[in-house]
């Protein structure tokens, strides 16, 4: 059962992506996952996540105030940025520049760790930045996203506050505190969370792609470039602030990778739940979910290498 999780664990970005297609070109095999259930499944993903976490990664935030503080701010103002200068570039409807802008406005995704293990990064930067991204979301995601995009549609600033705490920092709280209280037995399961988180990112990404297959199929070309080119903005954004600051290289790697990787599951979860009548913005957040683990992989087997010269 082990070697069969780690299987799935290991190749994320192929299963996310072999869903994406079938739930594109065949969408009633979601038809038994309805776009309501994004939220909760979110939520789950949150819980493990909370699971894993330990006094350390609190910790590191006070012992290592000025790497975090950069970090943080990488995180909240280049991605938001140039989620707004690609809408603006591209001529986005409301519908798309709100899903583009919701994503640049999440907090780091959990999938950052893993990747940035692999690129022999600062591991525990890493998990501190998306520890502190995390905690700010309920506050930052939606006031930026109301100053980005709240002269085109209308943004419920306050709503998205409660929908955050309710997916994002509740699980996690409950996570953490069944890992503090019951160690040994959580320790016995967490070997199994990346398997599990993988797989209902993947169911979630289905549901979303299927839920707008046909419209995805007119204008998916478009979504597509403009979340890579998110991304590999965000990419190299966060290296270049970590080697303008002169910092060494590993910290630089945490950085590049917490800022170009997003939450995009919650961006989707927020587009489905406060956006309703803009049914596409749920599509970058699931296209972001596609890419980012693909491109993550691309650059932890770069970075590895760097680090290794």
């Amino acid at each position: 059962m082990k070697r069969f999780c780690d299987v799935i664990a290991n190749h994320m970005a192929t299963i996310v992506i072999i869903v994406a297609v079938l739930a594109l070109l065949l969408p009633t095999t979601f038809s038994w996952c309805p776009t309501s259930w994004i939220s909760p499944m979110l939520g789950l993903v949150m819980f493990g996540m909370g699971l894993t976490l330990d006094p350390y990664d609190f910790k590191i935030v006070f012992t290592r105030p000025k790497d975090i503080l950069i970090g943080s701010l990488a995180q909240f103002t280049i991605m938001p940025f140039i989620a707004y200068i690609l809408a603006k570039i591209f001529g986005l409807n409301d519908e798309l520049t709100i899903g583009v802008i919701l994503v640049g406005c999440c907090p780091g995704g959990t999938a950052s760790n893993v990747i940035t293990y692999l690129a022999k990064g600062d591991l525990a930067l890493s998990v501190g930045m998306t520890t502190v991204s995390t905690v700010l979301a309920p506050l930052l995601t939606p006031l930026l996203t109301l100053a980005l995009a709240g002269a085109r549609v209308e943004v419920n600033a306050w709503g998205m506050f409660i929908s955050i705490i309710e997916v994002v920092i509740l699980p996690i709280a409950i996570g953490v505190i069944l890992q503090h209280f019951w160690p040994k037995q959580t320790k016995q399961i967490s070997s199994y969370l990346p398997a599990f988180s993988s797989t209902v990112i993947a169911i979630i990404v289905g549901s979303i792609v299927a839920s707008n297959s046909s419209k995805l199929l007119e204008s998916g070309l478009l979504i597509i470039l403009i979340v890579i080119l998110h991304n590999i903005c965000g990419l190299t954004l966060g290296y270049s602030v970590g080697k303008l600051l002169g910092l060494e290289l590993k910290k630089q790697i945490a950085i590049s990778i917490e800022v170009g990787m997003q939450n995009s599951g919650l961006a989707s979860s927020l587009a489905n739940l406060h956006f309703a009548l803009y049914p596409m913005a749920t599509i970058p957040g699931a296209i972001f979910s596609v890419w980012h683990n693909l491109s993550g992989a691309l650059v932890a087997k770069f970075y590895a290498h760097q680090i290794e010269k």
